[in-house]
């Protein structure tokens, strides 16, 4: 409940409550805050007894637990009976990029076809991949929007 406090923090509380309470009255306020949370605790004990009671055998593996919605989620998708597990694994992100590398690469190397056709005495035709801006002539002047000025 309190994991995340630190030392300081701590220190800052017990003088705070000392300041708020007094020392004489702090002891009294301890024990009834202390006695209030164990009651809540046997209350809350109590009520989780009567409603596995109430579920009967059928659901005497039910974990309360499981109705926060990250603990359920986590424990559906860690089921193997979907076989999410299977689907997961089938994507290899390094794979199919590697895959891909390769095919463009052999894509701009000759391949064993164009070879054939080089020595036949026809120049192989080079696919140009990459984008180059076109340049616009020099009487070409960009169109005049009189709307846009």
């Amino acid at each position: 409940m309190f994991n995340d406090i630190g030392p300081l923090e701590l220190l800052t509380l017990v003088v705070l409550a000392v300041l708020v309470f007094g020392p004489d009255k702090l002891p009294k306020v301890i024990q009834d805050v202390t006695r209030t949370i164990r009651k809540i605790r046997e209350f809350s004990d109590s009520a989780k007894r009567d409603i596995r009671e109430e579920l009967g055998p059928e659901f005497k593996d039910f974990e309360f637990e499981d109705l926060n919605p990250k603990t359920f989620l986590r424990k559906q998708l860690d089921n193997d009976e979907l076989g999410l597990k299977e689907i997961r694994n089938g994507f290899d992100l390094k794979k199919e990029m590697a895959e891909v590398t390769e095919a463009v690469q052999s894509a701009d190397e000759p391949s064993s076809g164009s070879a054939a056709a080089a020595s036949s005495g026809s120049a192989p035709a080079k696919i140009d991949m990459q984008k180059k801006p076109e340049k616009p002539a020099a009487d070409d002047h960009p169109p005049y929007d009189a709307d846009a000025t």
